[in-house]
C-alpha cells in the first residue's frame, strides 16, 4: 500500500508549491544575515577618565528695576526696557559697546537699537510664555537671552549665550542654536532646554551637521526632548560662551 501511495504524494506537493507562488503568497527571500551587537576592542585597556558633565549654561539671574506682571505674563514687558535694566544693574553681561547702544534705545535712529524682536514661547512647561530676547554685538556676535516670570511676577534670565549665530530657532521647548563649527561647510546646532533641577536651561543635545550646498534651507535641528543628556563636545564647550 505504500508503495502505490507514494508516487502520487510527489505531484500533489508540486501542485501546493506551485500554487502558493502563482496567488501571492508568501516566497522565501532567501537567508536573513545574522544581527550582530557592538563588539569592544582592547577590552583589556584601561580608558581615560571621563570627568562629571558641566552644565555650561548661566545661573538664573533676577532682573531688578522692572515692576513685577500680572499673571506671570511676559507680554507685558517691553523688551528694550528690560535689558536696559539689567545693563543699568551691571548685569547685562555685554561688551561697553553694545551697552552703550542699549542705552541709547530710543534716541538712535529707527532700527539702529542692537535688542532685535522679542519671540514667545512655553520653554518650561507651565503653560506660560517665555521671552526670547536676541542682542545683535558687534563682529557678526549674538547674544540669545530668555526670561521667566517667577510667581510674584518678578523677571528672571534662564538662558544666556553669546556666540557667533548663523540663525536661531524654537523647536518643542528647545532654543535651537547653529553656529559655525569650525569646519567649512559644517555647522554646530545646539538645543538648549529648561531643567527644572538647575532651574535654567542648558545645552542639552548637539550636532555637527552638513551645510546642504546650494541649498536656502537650514541644516536639520535636534529632535525635541524633555530629557536633558550630557554636555556635548569639547569643541562646543570651547566656543560657547556663557554670560
Amino acid at each position: 500500500m505504500r508503495a502505490a501511495l507514494l508516487p502520487m504524494a510527489v505531484p500533489v506537493a508540486a501542485l501546493l508549491l506551485a500554487g502558493c507562488g502563482e496567488s501571492g503568497g508568501l516566497v522565501s527571500a532567501g537567508a536573513a544575515p545574522t544581527a550582530s551587537g557592538p563588539v569592544q576592542l582592547w577590552p583589556g585597556r584601561k580608558g581615560a577618565t571621563v570627568p562629571p558633565a558641566d552644565p555650561g549654561g548661566a545661573p538664573a539671574v533676577y532682573v531688578p528695576g522692572l515692576p513685577p506682571v500680572r499673571g506671570q505674563n511676559v507680554h507685558e514687558v517691553d523688551p528694550v526696557a528690560l535689558v536696559k535694566a539689567e545693563v543699568a544693574a551691571g548685569s547685562a553681561g555685554l561688551p561697553p559697546q553694545t551697552a552703550a547702544a542699549v542705552a541709547a534705545c530710543g534716541r538712535e535712529p529707527a532700527g539702529a537699537c542692537p535688542v532685535l524682536t522679542p519671540h514667545y514661547r512655553d520653554l518650561t512647561g507651565n503653560g506660560r510664555d517665555e521671552l526670547v530676547v536676541g542682542i545683535d554685538m558687534p563682529d557678526g556676535m549674538m547674544s540669545v537671552r530668555v526670561y521667566t516670570a517667577d510667581r510674584n511676577g518678578l523677571l528672571n534670565r534662564i538662558m544666556t549665550t553669546t556666540d557667533s549665530v548663523v540663525g536661531v530657532e524654537l523647536a518643542g521647548l528647545d532654543v535651537i542654536l547653529r553656529v559655525p563649527s569650525g569646519n567649512p561647510g559644517y555647522e554646530l546646532v545646539t538645543a538648549w532646554s529648561w531643567d527644572s533641577k538647575e532651574r535654567t536651561m542648558l545645552p542639552t543635545r548637539e550636532q555637527i551637521v552638513r551645510v546642504p550646498q546650494g541649498s536656502p534651507q537650514p541644516p536639520p535641528s535636534p529632535s525635541p526632548s524633555p530629557s536633558p543628556s550630557p554636555q556635548g563636545t569639547q569643541e562646543a564647550q570651547e566656543r560657547r560662551r556663557p554670560s
